[in-house]
């Protein structure tokens, strides 16, 4: 398993165990179609996370960098 999946899902859990031990609303979405956007989200910043990473970046050299 990916470990940056992993913390990810810990930081989840521990979120949603705050929220509930603390008495305070979870910060998501109440609705079934809310918690499914929230799902296709994140599942498109995956995807497109792993295409990415394979990849050459064929443009670096006209990246202009910061400018500050």
């Amino acid at each position: 398993m990916n470990p940056r999946l992993l913390v990810g899902y810990l930081l989840a859990f521990a979120i949603g165990a705050a929220c509930r031990i603390g008495g305070i609303p979870l910060p998501a979405p109440p609705a079934l179609v809310g918690a499914l956007v929230v799902v296709s989200m994140t599942l498109g910043y995956v995807a497109v996370d792993r295409y990415a990473e394979q990849r050459v970046a064929t443009q670096r050299d006209n990246c202009g960098g910061s400018v500050g």
